[in-house]
């Protein structure tokens, strides 16, 4: 952490002391720093700092130290001696904001810490800057504030795991005070329900959001989207127990989806997916193609009529389907194994080939493999059992 809170390059400081002790300090110190030895370091520049107390780096660097060591106080007392002494000094308004919040002082912290995150020079201090405005903001109470520097901080650092942690709980708890406020001012609404519905059906209490969805269009028959994701309810069930009745209650729901909105792709996917599962390609062929016509861009649509493709044989022209789903998605790994087998039908060996090492680089790839794992609006394709080419 010290690294990125370091104020100055160590080659900086001031070297025309003119006293040996001084510049033995300085030169320890800066060995220790860059070693990790942040006690002997502390040391080192606390001794500077009475040798040369008008030098204001080494009263920045100090601060460093303090704040590497939770001695937030002390980091703001030296920040301000530092201040005094060169108020052009870079980096130190960052780090007064970063103490001052450690200390709970969020209302003083505020702007220096969104002044910090906006700055674009020091990566690691705006990840600082950003993760200690989450602290600040919530503590505030400004859960929006809060919810747009999570999705900044996303953006920036997507891969960072604490930065997902901390982001995903901001999310979570403004999620929950939204619910928490339409439960208070509309209990019985069909939003409450459909909510209530959603939530249960991420806990798999599956019996739960049935009864919910259906409480749904016991008021509001006709209301778009509700027997979709009832039917998903069952399915999901269908997939946890294995009862076949829940099967067909899924195809049942999907296909009264349909009749309420005509328009909704995911039911018309669905349906189309069964049909291939029930080994009823032609059936399962038309049904994709008529649903790609309106949806061209549908990426598991696509791989899903490359696999009937496959399934009856004419792999030459399941190419054109997956070839175009690997470029919306390349890191669909479904898609690039069905198109080497595609390419390969079609007598493409490179094209095989390139497709194959493509779909094992991804499998192997634990990056890959959480990608796949997110939870979908849809059934996503699998490769089954579908021979290794």
């Amino acid at each position: 952490m010290l690294a990125l809170l370091c104020i100055m390059p160590l080659t900086a400081w001031p070297q025309s002391t003119g006293e040996d002790e001084s510049e033995r300090y300085a030169q320890a110190g800066q060995r220790a720093m860059a070693a990790g030895q942040f006690g002997e370091a502390r040391t080192d520049f606390e001794q500077l700092a009475k040798l040369q107390p008008n030098i204001a780096e080494v009263h920045a660097t100090l601060a460093a130290i303090y704040f590497q060591q939770h001695e937030y106080g002390l980091a703001v007392r030296e920040i301000r001696i530092a201040q005094k002494l060169k108020p052009s000094l870079p980096r130190l308004d960052s780090l007064l904001g970063l103490s001052e919040a450690e200390l709970g002082r969020y209302s003083e912290a505020l702007p220096r810490l969104e002044k910090g995150f906006k700055q674009t020079v020091d990566a690691d201090g705006r990840r600082l800057c950003g993760l200690q405005l989450l602290r600040a903001y919530t503590f505030l109470g400004r859960d929006t504030d809060a919810v747009g520097t999570a999705l900044e901080l996303n953006k920036l650092y997507p891969d960072d795991p604490e930065i997902l942690y901390h982001t995903g709980r901001i999310y979570g708890n403004f999620a929950y005070v939204v619910m928490e406020k339409l439960h208070d001012k509309a209990p019985g609404s069909i939003w409450m329900l459909q909510a209530q519905g959603e939530a249960n059906e991420s806990q798999k209490d599956y019996d739960a959001a049935i009864v919910a969805f259906n409480h749904v269009l016991q008021i509001e028959p006709q209301r778009p989207g509700v027997h979709y994701r009832l039917g998903r309810v069952y399915l999901a069930r269908f997939h946890d127990l294995g009862k076949p009745e829940d099967r067909d209650l899924a195809k049942r729901e999907f296909t009264s989806e349909l009749a309420v909105d005509s328009a909704n792709g995911n039911a018309a996917y669905e349906l189309a997916q069964m049909a291939a599962e029930d080994n009823q390609p032609d059936e399962a062929r038309k049904q994709f193609e008529a649903l790609l016509t309106h949806f061209p861009d549908f990426e598991q649509a696509l791989v899903g009529l490359g696999g009937v493709y496959l399934q009856t044989h004419s792999g030459a022209q399941a190419v054109g389907s997956l070839e175009r789903a690997t470029k919306l998605n390349a890191s669909d790994e479904v898609a690039w194994y069905r198109l080497a087998q595609a390419q390969r039908a079609a007598g493409n060996r490179d094209g095989a080939q390139k497709a194959l090492d493509t779909f094992r680089k991804l499998h192997d790839s634990s990056g890959a493999t959480r990608k796949q794992a997110i939870a979908d609006e849809v059934t996503r394709q699998q490769i089954g059992t579908d021979v290794q080419p």
